[in-house]
Protein backbone atom coordinates (compact mmCIF):
# COMPACT_ATOMS: atom_id res chain seq x y z
CA UNK A 1 0.00 0.00 0.00
CA UNK A 2 1.47 3.36 -1.05
CA UNK A 3 1.97 6.21 1.37
CA UNK A 4 -0.06 9.35 0.82
CA UNK A 5 1.55 12.67 -0.09
CA UNK A 6 1.31 15.28 2.69
CA UNK A 7 2.06 18.75 1.30
CA UNK A 8 3.32 21.59 3.45
CA UNK A 9 0.99 24.56 3.03
CA UNK A 10 2.59 28.01 3.01
CA UNK A 11 0.03 30.71 3.71
CA UNK A 12 0.45 34.48 3.84
CA UNK A 13 -0.49 35.69 0.37
CA UNK A 14 -3.96 37.14 -0.19
CA UNK A 15 -4.18 36.81 -3.98
CA UNK A 16 -3.14 34.21 -6.57
CA UNK A 17 0.50 33.09 -6.55
CA UNK A 18 1.72 33.39 -10.15
CA UNK A 19 5.47 32.70 -10.03
CA UNK A 20 8.10 31.15 -7.78
CA UNK A 21 11.80 30.40 -7.88
CA UNK A 22 14.43 28.66 -5.78
CA UNK A 23 17.95 29.84 -5.07
CA UNK A 24 20.92 27.54 -5.35
CA UNK A 25 22.17 25.63 -2.30
CA UNK A 26 24.03 27.96 0.07
CA UNK A 27 25.81 27.39 3.43
CA UNK A 28 22.46 28.30 5.03
CA UNK A 29 20.36 25.97 2.92
CA UNK A 30 18.30 27.09 -0.05
CA UNK A 31 15.51 29.64 -0.35
CA UNK A 32 12.20 30.16 -2.14
CA UNK A 33 10.67 33.39 -3.44
CA UNK A 34 7.07 33.78 -4.57
CA UNK A 35 5.35 36.40 -6.74
CA UNK A 36 1.73 37.22 -6.07
CA UNK A 37 -1.00 39.50 -7.35
CA UNK A 38 -1.20 41.01 -3.85
CA UNK A 39 1.98 42.94 -4.69
CA UNK A 40 3.97 41.47 -1.80
CA UNK A 41 6.62 38.94 -2.85
CA UNK A 42 7.72 36.67 -0.02
CA UNK A 43 10.96 34.90 0.87
CA UNK A 44 10.90 31.51 2.60
CA UNK A 45 13.26 28.81 3.75
CA UNK A 46 13.17 26.42 0.83
CA UNK A 47 13.11 23.05 2.61
CA UNK A 48 10.48 23.93 5.23
CA UNK A 49 8.47 26.80 3.73
CA UNK A 50 9.05 28.88 6.85
CA UNK A 51 8.40 32.57 6.18
CA UNK A 52 11.50 34.78 6.35
CA UNK A 53 10.23 38.11 5.10
CA UNK A 54 8.13 40.13 2.67
CA UNK A 55 9.55 42.60 0.15
CA UNK A 56 7.47 45.78 0.44
CA UNK A 57 7.52 48.52 -2.17
CA UNK A 58 5.54 47.54 -5.26
CA UNK A 59 2.23 49.28 -5.99
CA UNK A 60 0.68 46.63 -8.16
CA UNK A 61 0.53 42.91 -8.81
CA UNK A 62 3.91 41.17 -8.88
CA UNK A 63 4.12 38.87 -11.92
CA UNK A 64 7.65 37.54 -11.65
CA UNK A 65 10.24 36.90 -8.96
CA UNK A 66 13.69 35.35 -8.84
CA UNK A 67 16.72 34.86 -6.59
CA UNK A 68 20.36 34.80 -7.56
CA UNK A 69 22.31 31.61 -6.99
CA UNK A 70 23.63 32.42 -3.50
CA UNK A 71 20.35 34.03 -2.35
CA UNK A 72 21.91 37.42 -1.63
CA UNK A 73 19.80 39.25 -4.22
CA UNK A 74 16.18 39.09 -5.28
CA UNK A 75 14.43 40.67 -8.25
CA UNK A 76 10.75 41.21 -8.94
CA UNK A 77 8.63 42.26 -11.93
CA UNK A 78 5.38 44.12 -11.39
CA UNK A 79 2.31 45.79 -12.83
CA UNK A 80 3.46 49.18 -11.49
CA UNK A 81 5.78 49.45 -14.54
CA UNK A 82 8.88 48.62 -12.52
CA UNK A 83 11.33 45.86 -11.82
CA UNK A 84 13.04 45.99 -8.45
CA UNK A 85 16.26 44.54 -7.12
CA UNK A 86 16.39 43.71 -3.41
CA UNK A 87 18.96 42.79 -0.81
CA UNK A 88 17.64 39.31 0.01
CA UNK A 89 19.42 39.24 3.36
CA UNK A 90 18.17 42.54 4.80
CA UNK A 91 15.02 42.86 2.67
CA UNK A 92 15.98 46.39 1.61
CA UNK A 93 15.16 47.72 -1.83
CA UNK A 94 18.40 48.27 -3.74
CA UNK A 95 17.23 49.46 -7.13
CA UNK A 96 14.05 50.41 -8.98
CA UNK A 97 14.13 50.01 -12.76
CA UNK A 98 11.41 52.02 -14.50
CA UNK A 99 9.71 50.56 -17.57
CA UNK A 100 7.08 51.86 -19.98
CA UNK A 101 4.56 49.13 -19.26
CA UNK A 102 3.85 46.12 -17.03
CA UNK A 103 6.92 43.98 -16.33
CA UNK A 104 6.29 40.22 -16.40
CA UNK A 105 9.66 38.50 -16.06
CA UNK A 106 13.07 39.00 -14.41
CA UNK A 107 16.17 36.81 -14.22
CA UNK A 108 19.79 37.25 -13.10
CA UNK A 109 22.89 36.14 -14.95
CA UNK A 110 24.90 33.46 -13.15
CA UNK A 111 27.35 36.05 -11.78
CA UNK A 112 24.43 38.28 -10.62
CA UNK A 113 25.92 41.27 -12.46
CA UNK A 114 23.12 41.66 -15.02
CA UNK A 115 19.34 41.48 -14.90
CA UNK A 116 17.13 40.54 -17.84
CA UNK A 117 13.57 41.90 -17.94
CA UNK A 118 10.61 41.59 -20.28
CA UNK A 119 6.98 42.60 -20.32
CA UNK A 120 4.11 44.30 -22.05
CA UNK A 121 6.23 46.88 -23.88
CA UNK A 122 7.54 44.02 -26.07
CA UNK A 123 11.21 44.72 -25.35
CA UNK A 124 13.88 42.65 -23.66
CA UNK A 125 16.17 44.75 -21.49
CA UNK A 126 19.55 43.89 -20.01
CA UNK A 127 20.59 46.01 -17.02
CA UNK A 128 24.19 46.22 -15.80
CA UNK A 129 23.68 46.17 -12.03
CA UNK A 130 27.23 47.39 -11.43
CA UNK A 131 26.31 50.58 -13.33
CA UNK A 132 22.64 51.22 -12.56
CA UNK A 133 22.69 54.70 -14.09
CA UNK A 134 23.61 53.31 -17.51
CA UNK A 135 20.85 52.80 -20.07
CA UNK A 136 19.93 49.15 -20.52
CA UNK A 137 20.62 47.21 -23.67
CA UNK A 138 17.36 46.64 -25.53
CA UNK A 139 16.35 43.80 -27.85
CA UNK A 140 13.33 44.34 -30.09
CA UNK A 141 11.58 41.78 -32.22
CA UNK A 142 8.48 40.56 -30.45
CA UNK A 143 5.23 42.15 -31.57
CA UNK A 144 3.28 41.47 -28.39
CA UNK A 145 3.80 41.28 -24.64
CA UNK A 146 6.71 39.14 -23.48
CA UNK A 147 5.55 36.51 -21.00
CA UNK A 148 8.86 34.92 -20.01
CA UNK A 149 12.57 35.42 -20.67
CA UNK A 150 15.51 33.27 -19.57
CA UNK A 151 19.28 33.23 -19.83
CA UNK A 152 20.82 30.08 -21.31
CA UNK A 153 24.10 28.68 -22.62
CA UNK A 154 26.21 30.24 -19.84
CA UNK A 155 24.39 33.56 -20.30
CA UNK A 156 25.50 33.79 -23.94
CA UNK A 157 21.95 33.44 -25.23
CA UNK A 158 18.44 34.49 -24.24
CA UNK A 159 15.13 32.65 -24.63
CA UNK A 160 11.90 34.62 -24.70
CA UNK A 161 8.23 33.82 -25.24
CA UNK A 162 5.42 36.09 -26.40
CA UNK A 163 2.10 35.97 -28.19
CA UNK A 164 3.01 37.69 -31.45
CA UNK A 165 0.72 38.85 -34.24
CA UNK A 166 2.68 37.26 -37.04
CA UNK A 167 0.40 35.12 -39.20
CA UNK A 168 -2.44 36.24 -41.43
CA UNK A 169 -5.57 34.30 -42.26
CA UNK A 170 -5.28 31.36 -44.63
CA UNK A 171 -5.64 33.53 -47.68
CA UNK A 172 -5.25 37.26 -48.00
CA UNK A 173 -7.38 37.22 -51.11
CA UNK A 174 -10.47 35.17 -50.27
CA UNK A 175 -13.50 36.32 -52.24
CA UNK A 176 -16.61 36.87 -50.12
CA UNK A 177 -19.29 36.11 -52.68
CA UNK A 178 -22.18 37.13 -50.51
CA UNK A 179 -20.85 40.64 -49.94
CA UNK A 180 -19.08 40.72 -53.30
CA UNK A 181 -16.05 42.26 -51.65
CA UNK A 182 -12.54 41.27 -50.68
CA UNK A 183 -12.09 40.03 -47.15
CA UNK A 184 -9.62 42.13 -45.23
CA UNK A 185 -6.53 40.27 -44.00
CA UNK A 186 -6.59 39.66 -40.27
CA UNK A 187 -3.78 38.91 -37.88
CA UNK A 188 -3.81 35.70 -35.86
CA UNK A 189 -2.13 35.51 -32.47
CA UNK A 190 0.41 32.73 -32.22
CA UNK A 191 2.90 32.15 -29.49
CA UNK A 192 6.54 32.56 -30.45
CA UNK A 193 9.64 31.49 -28.56
CA UNK A 194 12.76 33.22 -29.80
CA UNK A 195 16.41 32.41 -29.19
CA UNK A 196 18.71 35.47 -29.16
CA UNK A 197 22.47 35.85 -29.26
CA UNK A 198 23.53 38.15 -26.44
CA UNK A 199 26.62 39.61 -28.12
CA UNK A 200 25.02 40.44 -31.48
CA UNK A 201 21.51 41.02 -30.05
CA UNK A 202 20.21 39.14 -33.09
CA UNK A 203 17.58 36.43 -33.29
CA UNK A 204 19.07 32.97 -33.83
CA UNK A 205 16.01 30.76 -34.13
CA UNK A 206 12.24 30.79 -33.59
CA UNK A 207 9.67 28.28 -32.38
CA UNK A 208 5.98 28.84 -33.09
CA UNK A 209 2.94 27.38 -31.33
CA UNK A 210 -0.72 27.60 -32.26
CA UNK A 211 -1.72 28.04 -28.63
CA UNK A 212 -0.42 30.13 -25.77
CA UNK A 213 2.82 29.08 -24.09
CA UNK A 214 2.09 29.00 -20.38
CA UNK A 215 5.62 28.49 -19.00
CA UNK A 216 9.29 27.94 -19.78
CA UNK A 217 12.03 26.37 -17.66
CA UNK A 218 15.71 26.17 -18.54
CA UNK A 219 17.75 23.24 -17.19
CA UNK A 220 21.49 24.07 -17.55
CA UNK A 221 22.65 20.50 -16.96
CA UNK A 222 21.97 19.03 -20.37
CA UNK A 223 20.80 22.30 -21.92
CA UNK A 224 17.12 21.36 -21.82
CA UNK A 225 14.25 23.78 -22.33
CA UNK A 226 10.85 22.79 -20.87
CA UNK A 227 7.86 24.50 -22.51
CA UNK A 228 4.19 24.02 -21.64
CA UNK A 229 1.26 24.86 -23.91
CA UNK A 230 -2.27 23.51 -23.83
CA UNK A 231 -2.08 19.98 -22.42
CA UNK A 232 1.45 19.51 -23.75
CA UNK A 233 4.77 19.46 -21.92
CA UNK A 234 7.54 19.74 -24.52
CA UNK A 235 11.29 19.30 -24.10
CA UNK A 236 13.76 20.99 -26.44
CA UNK A 237 17.50 21.27 -26.82
CA UNK A 238 18.05 24.81 -25.53
CA UNK A 239 20.96 25.49 -27.90
CA UNK A 240 19.39 24.35 -31.17
CA UNK A 241 15.68 24.40 -30.22
CA UNK A 242 15.40 20.90 -31.67
CA UNK A 243 12.49 18.97 -30.17
CA UNK A 244 13.46 16.13 -27.83
CA UNK A 245 10.01 14.84 -26.86
CA UNK A 246 6.47 15.86 -25.93
CA UNK A 247 4.16 14.47 -23.26
CA UNK A 248 0.40 14.94 -23.16
CA UNK A 249 -1.21 15.57 -19.76
CA UNK A 250 -4.84 14.90 -18.79
CA UNK A 251 -5.63 18.61 -18.37
CA UNK A 252 -4.36 22.00 -19.57
CA UNK A 253 -0.95 22.61 -18.00
CA UNK A 254 0.29 25.97 -16.72
CA UNK A 255 3.77 24.96 -15.56
CA UNK A 256 6.20 22.05 -15.50
CA UNK A 257 9.61 21.33 -13.97
CA UNK A 258 12.22 18.66 -14.72
CA UNK A 259 13.95 16.92 -11.81
CA UNK A 260 17.68 17.76 -11.52
CA UNK A 261 18.57 14.13 -12.22
CA UNK A 262 16.10 14.04 -15.14
CA UNK A 263 14.37 10.90 -13.90
CA UNK A 264 10.95 12.51 -13.91
CA UNK A 265 9.12 15.81 -14.16
CA UNK A 266 6.11 17.39 -12.49
CA UNK A 267 3.35 19.53 -13.98
CA UNK A 268 0.34 21.44 -12.70
CA UNK A 269 -2.55 23.24 -14.30
CA UNK A 270 -6.23 23.95 -14.60
CA UNK A 271 -7.61 20.87 -12.82
CA UNK A 272 -5.93 21.84 -9.49
CA UNK A 273 -3.71 18.73 -9.63
CA UNK A 274 0.04 18.07 -9.58
CA UNK A 275 1.18 15.32 -11.96
CA UNK A 276 4.44 13.38 -11.83
CA UNK A 277 5.68 11.69 -15.03
CA UNK A 278 8.58 9.39 -15.83
CA UNK A 279 10.83 11.45 -18.13
CA UNK A 280 12.07 8.45 -20.13
CA UNK A 281 8.84 6.49 -20.61
CA UNK A 282 6.37 9.43 -20.38
CA UNK A 283 4.27 7.33 -17.99
CA UNK A 284 2.15 9.15 -15.44
CA UNK A 285 3.46 7.98 -12.06
CA UNK A 286 1.35 9.92 -9.56
CA UNK A 287 -1.14 12.73 -9.27
CA UNK A 288 -2.09 14.76 -6.22
CA UNK A 289 -4.82 17.26 -5.53
CA UNK A 290 -4.15 19.72 -2.72
CA UNK A 291 -4.83 23.17 -4.11
CA UNK A 292 -8.29 24.74 -4.30
CA UNK A 293 -7.63 26.54 -7.58
CA UNK A 294 -5.60 26.18 -10.76
CA UNK A 295 -1.86 25.63 -10.31
CA UNK A 296 0.05 28.52 -11.90
CA UNK A 297 3.66 27.55 -11.21
CA UNK A 298 5.73 24.55 -10.12
CA UNK A 299 9.48 24.11 -9.60
CA UNK A 300 11.83 21.49 -8.17
CA UNK A 301 14.15 22.45 -5.35
CA UNK A 302 17.87 22.53 -6.26
CA UNK A 303 18.51 19.23 -4.44
CA UNK A 304 15.48 17.59 -6.02
CA UNK A 305 14.02 16.49 -2.68
CA UNK A 306 10.80 18.49 -3.09
CA UNK A 307 8.86 20.61 -5.52
CA UNK A 308 6.88 23.77 -4.82
CA UNK A 309 3.61 24.85 -6.40
CA UNK A 310 1.76 28.16 -6.41
CA UNK A 311 -1.94 28.48 -7.06
CA UNK A 312 -4.93 30.69 -7.70
CA UNK A 313 -5.96 29.80 -4.13
CA UNK A 314 -3.22 32.12 -2.77
CA UNK A 315 -1.02 29.41 -1.26
CA UNK A 316 2.26 27.71 -1.97
CA UNK A 317 2.58 24.02 -1.26
CA UNK A 318 5.69 21.92 -0.89
CA UNK A 319 5.51 18.30 -2.04
CA UNK A 320 7.93 15.47 -1.32
CA UNK A 321 9.66 13.89 -4.29
CA UNK A 322 10.08 10.62 -2.36
CA UNK A 323 6.99 10.28 -0.20
CA UNK A 324 7.69 9.06 3.34
CA UNK A 325 11.33 10.17 3.48
CA UNK A 326 12.53 12.18 6.47
CA UNK A 327 13.33 15.62 5.10
CA UNK A 328 12.64 19.17 6.30
CA UNK A 329 9.43 19.08 8.33
CA UNK A 330 8.51 15.60 7.10
CA UNK A 331 9.33 12.77 9.49
CA UNK A 332 9.24 9.13 8.49
CA UNK A 333 7.55 6.87 11.04
CA UNK A 334 7.76 3.14 10.34
CA UNK A 335 4.67 0.98 10.97
CA UNK A 336 6.53 -1.10 13.56
CA UNK A 337 7.09 2.08 15.56
CA UNK A 338 3.34 2.60 15.88
CA UNK A 339 0.67 0.65 17.68
CA UNK A 340 -1.51 -1.53 15.48
CA UNK A 341 -4.44 0.87 15.78
CA UNK A 342 -2.30 3.84 14.67
CA UNK A 343 -0.39 2.24 11.79
CA UNK A 344 -3.28 2.84 9.40
CA UNK A 345 -2.78 6.62 9.53
CA UNK A 346 0.35 6.27 7.41
CA UNK A 347 -1.77 5.19 4.49
CA UNK A 348 -4.75 7.48 4.80
CA UNK A 349 -5.07 11.11 3.82
CA UNK A 350 -3.46 13.00 6.71
CA UNK A 351 -4.17 16.63 7.55
CA UNK A 352 -2.03 19.22 5.80
CA UNK A 353 1.02 20.52 7.60
CA UNK A 354 1.12 24.30 7.94
CA UNK A 355 4.53 25.83 7.30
Amino acid sequence: MAMRQTPLTCSGHTRPVVDLAFSGITPHGYFLISACKDGKPMLRQGDTGDWIGTFLGHKGAVWGATLNTDATKAATAAADFTAKVWDAVSGDEVLTLAHKHIVKTVTFTQDSNCLLTGGNDKLLRIYDLSDPEAAPQEIAGHTSAIKKALWCNNDKQILSAAEDKTIRSESDCVRNKRLSSWRRPRLIYICVCRLWDRSSMEEVKTLTFDTSVSSMEYVPDGEILVITYGKTVAFYNALSLDLIKTVEAPAPINSASLHPEKDFFVAGGEDFKLYKFDYSTKEELESYKGHFGPVHCVRFSPDGELYASGSEDGTLRLWQTAVGKTYGLWKCVLPEDLGAENSEQLYTSPPEIKA
